[in-house]
């Protein structure tokens, strides 16, 4: 068991050692781990200002600079 901790919540958690996602975290330092609570909060939150209609997404400026070349 690997013994990973949330980056948001400090909780101290255990997960597989064969898991793809302790793989992703074992070989690439930049992956970060997020308990299933704070993910599931961040998912929530992100859902309802999409919900508003005033949510953009910044690749949308990307797209357009590529048009205008």
């Amino acid at each position: 068991m690997m013994k990973v901790q949330c980056v948001l919540c400090d909780a101290v958690h255990e997960i597989d050692d064969d898991s793809l996602q302790a793989k992703r975290l074992r070989n690439r330092r930049i992956h970060m781990y997020l308990c299933q609570e704070c993910y599931g909060r961040i998912d929530d939150n992100t859902r309802k200002r999409h919900a508003t209609g005033s949510f953009r997404l910044f690749d949308d400026t990307k797209k357009k600079k590529k048009d205008l070349i």
